[in-house]
C-alpha cells in the first residue's frame, strides 16, 4: 500500500523548468534580482564615498528595511486577498519608475538634497516590495507539486543568487569604470523584463468572499497572526528567526567598511566578495536540489546556521582580504540550506489563503531585528570593527544549536516521514479496539499525565470513571478521522498520536504529535462540529475517551475549564482557514461554551 507513494525521489530536480510558468518565474527573479543588486551594491558604495561613515551605510541599508514596518503586514493581508499576479506585475513597473528615477533626482545633487533623495526612493522601492515579496513566496507552491517543491525552491534560490553576483560584480566594476548611474538604469530595465515574464504566468486567483474594508482588513490580520503563533513549527521558526537576522543585519552593515578598512580591499575587490558568495550560495542550493528531502526542514536549518557561524568568526579574523573572500563564500554556501529551508516550513505548513499574511509578518520581523542588527553596526565607528563581526558570527552558531531543541523544527526526517505514512494509510488501518469502562486507576493514570486533575471533588471523579471507556490503540490504528462527526474527546494516558490535515491532493502539512497528557477532539465534542483532522497512533497508546456532557461538567473547574478553553481556542485559529463557516463561529461558540449550558441544551450548529 505504501509501497507505491515513494514516487517523488525519482524526478529529476530539473523536471520542474518544464513547467512553463515555473520557467518564467524563474526568469524574471533571474533578471531582476540581478538589477536590485546593481542599485543596492551602487547605492552603498555612493554613500559611503560621499559620508565615509559605517553610519551611513547602515542608515542606507535600514532605508530598504525601514517601510515593512509600516506596511509590510498591512500588505500580506492584501496579497492573500488580491490577484497575486497582478500584485506582482503592477510592483515591477512601479520599481522600475522608482529606480530610474534615483540617478536624475540624486546625482550631481548629493552634497545638499542628494543623500536625503537616496533614502527616499530607496524607502519607497522597499515599500513597494512589501507587496510583491509575500506574493512572489506565495505562489510557488501553486505552481510546483509537492514533490517537486523542495527543487523548485532550491532552483528559484539559484536564481536569485546567482544573478545576485552577477549583479554585485557588475556593481563594483561599474563603480570602479563607469558613471554610477548606469547601475541604476539597467535595474530599472530588469524590473520591466520581470513584469512581462510575470504576466505569462498562469497563476489561479480566488476572490474573497466580502468586500475589503479596513475592519476585514484587522480581522483577516488578527487571524494571520493567530495561525502564525498557534502553529508550533511556524513559531519555532519566527523564534529562532530573530537571532539570526540581528546577526544578518550587523553582518550586511560590516561588510563594506571591514573590506575597505582592515582587510585593504577596493570597492572591486568588494563587490567581488559579494559576488563570490552568492556563488557560494548558487553552489550550495544545486546540492540542496538533489538532497533537500534526505532530512528536515529544522535539521537543515540548524546545520546551516552553525555552519555559517563557524566561517564567519574565522573571517573576523582574517588579515588577508582573498583569504576572507572565501571564506566569505563559504557563508554562502551555508547559507543555502537555511534559505530554502525556511522557505519549506513556511510553505508545507501554511495553507494558500494564510500564505501572504505568514510571509508578511516574517518579513515584518526579519527587517525590525535587521534595523536592529544595522543600527548597532553603528557601534564600528566607536570599537574595533573585528569584535563585531566575530560577535555577530556566534550568535549564529548559538542559533544553530538552539534549532535543534524547538519544537517542530528539532524533529528528525525519519519521524516525521513514518507519521505522514502512517496518516496516508489511515483510510484503510484499522481503528481502536472495543472501549472498556473506566476505572479508578486509570483516573489515577490521568492525573499522573495531567495533575490538574486531582482537584475535582470525589463526586465528580466518580462521575467522570461512571461515563468514561478506555481504549487501546495499536501503532498506524485510525483514532479519529477528518469530517466525521463526533461527540467525544480523547485523553492520552500512554503512547503517542499525531494529527495531521490533508489538502486536497492528500499531502499533509502542520503535523501535530501528542503524547501522554495531551488530548484532542474538544472542538467537536464541544461545539458539534465535524472533526477537523486526521488522527492515529504513532505507537502503541491508551485513550481516555470522554463524552461531551462528561467534559461539560468538568470544565465546572476553572483550571480544567481554562485548560479545555486555551487548547480549544488554539485550534480554533488553526482550523478556520479549513472551516471557512467556523472561523466566523469561534468566538460566539466560546462565549457560548462559557455560559456553561445544562447538559440537555443544544449547542449551535456549525455546518
Amino acid at each position: 500500500m505504501t509501497a507505491a507513494t515513494p514516487s517523488a525521489p525519482s524526478l529529476s530536480p530539473y523536471a520542474v523548468f518544464r513547467n512553463r510558468s515555473f520557467t518564467l518565474l524563474w526568469t524574471a527573479q533571474l533578471v531582476s534580482t540581478a538589477g536590485s543588486a546593481l542599485t543596492s551594491l551602487a547605492a552603498g558604495i555612493l554613500v559611503f564615498r560621499v559620508t565615509n561613515s559605517t553610519l551611513s551605510v547602515g542608515l542606507m541599508l535600514m532605508a530598504t528595511a525601514a517601510p515593512s514596518l509600516l506596511v509590510g503586514l498591512v500588505a500580506g493581508v492584501f496579497v492573500d486577498r488580491w490577484n497575486r499576479k497582478a500584485i506582482m506585475v503592477t510592483a515591477d513597473l512601479l520599481r522600475a519608475a522608482v529606480v530610474f528615477a534615483i540617478p536624475i533626482l540624486v546625482l550631481g545633487h548629493y552634497l545638499a538634497l542628494g543623500i536625503a533623495w537616496l533614502y527616499a526612493l530607496v524607502a519607497l522601492s522597499s515599500a513597494i516590495t512589501q507587496f510583491f515579496d509575500p506574493a512572489n513566496e506565495s505562489v510557488l507552491p501553486e505552481i510546483a507539486s509537492d514533490e517537486e517543491l523542495a527543487a523548485a525552491n532550491s532552483l528559484m534560490s539559484i536564481s536569485s543568487f546567482g544573478s545576485t553576483a552577477i549583479g554585485f560584480a557588475a556593481s563594483g566594476l561599474i563603480a570602479a569604470t563607469l558613471p554610477i548611474e548606469w547601475a541604476f538604469w539597467i535595474d530599472a530595465v530588469s524590473f520591466v523584463f520581470s513584469a512581462a515574464c510575470i504576466a505569462l504566468v498562469r497563476i489561479g486567483h480566488v476572490p474573497p468572499e466580502e468586500e475589503t474594508s479596513v475592519e476585514i482588513v484587522w480581522r483577516n490580520l488578527k487571524a494571520g497572526g493567530s495561525y502564525l503563533l498557534s502553529t508550533p513549527i511556524l513559531r519555532s521558526l519566527f523564534m529562532v528567526s530573530a537571532p539570526v537576522y540581528l546577526s544578518f543585519g550587523l553582518w550586511n552593515t560590516l561588510l563594506l567598511p571591514f573590506a575597505l578598512g582592515p582587510l585593504h580591499g577596493t570597492t572591486f575587490e568588494y563587490g567581488l566578495q559579494e559576488g563570490l558568495t552568492s556563488v557560494g550560495f548558487v553552489v550550495g542550493s544545486l546540492v540542496m536540489a538533489n538532497v533537500a528531502d534526505r532530512w528536515r526542514e529544522g535539521q537543515w536549518l540548524a546545520i546551516g546556521f552553525f555552519l555559517m557561524g563557524v566561517a564567519g568568526v574565522a573571517y573576523g579574523l582574517a588579515s588577508n582580504i582573498w583569504v576572507a573572500i572565501a571564506l566569505v563564500m563559504l557563508t554562502g554556501l551555508f547559507n543555502a540550506p537555511t534559505s530554502i529551508g525556511r522557505r519549506l516550513v513556511i510553505q508545507r505548513n501554511t495553507p494558500r489563503e494564510f500564505r501572504g499574511r505568514v510571509n508578511s509578518a516574517f518579513f515584518v520581523s526579519r527587517d525590525v531585528v535587521f534595523l536592529i542588527g544595522m543600527g548597532l553596526a553603528g557601534l564600528a565607528d566607536l570599537i574595533d570593527i573585528r569584535i563585531l563581526v566575530v560577535g555577530g558570527s556566534l550568535i549564529l552558531v548559538g542559533a544553530g544549536i538552539w534549532t535543534t531543541l524547538l519544537p517542530g523544527l528539532g524533529q528528525p526526517a525519519a519521524e516525521w516521514r513514518h507519521a505522514v505514512r502512517l496518516l496516508r494509510a489511515a483510510p484503510s488501518a484499522p481503528g481502536l479496539s472495543a472501549a472498556r469502562p473506566a476505572t479508578l486507576a486509570d483516573f489515577d493514570l490521568l492525573v499522573g499525565v495531567l495533575p490538574v486533575f486531582s482537584m475535582l471533588t470525589d463526586r465528580q471523579r466518580t462521575s467522570l470513571v461512571a461515563s468514561a471507556r478506555v481504549s487501546e490503540a495499536t501503532e498506524g490504528a485510525r483514532v479519529v478521522t477528518a469530517g466525521e462527526t463526533g461527540d467525544t474527546a480523547y485523553f492520552v494516558l500512554t503512547g503517542k498520536t499525531v494529527a495531521g490535515i490533508a489538502d486536497d491532493a492528500g499531502e499533509y502539512r502542520a503535523l501535530s504529535s501528542m503524547e501522554a497528557g495531551d488530548f484532542f477532539g474538544e472542538i467537536a465534542a464541544l461545539t458539534g462540529s465535524r472533526r477537523t483532522a486526521n488522527v492515529v497512533a504513532e505507537e502503541p497508546t491508551t485513550l481516555l475517551e470522554v463524552p461531551a456532557a462528561a467534559l461539560r461538567q468538568l470544565m465546572a473547574t476553572p483550571q480544567i475549564s481554562a485548560l479545555v478553553f486555551s487548547k480549544l481556542s488554539e485550534r480554533l485559529s488553526r482550523t478556520n482557514a479549513d472551516l471557512p463557516r467556523f472561523a466566523g463561529l469561534d468566538q460566539e461558540t466560546l462565549r457560548d461554551l462559557r455560559t456553561r449550558r445544562p447538559p440537555g441544551e443544544a449547542l449551535p450548529e456549525s455546518d
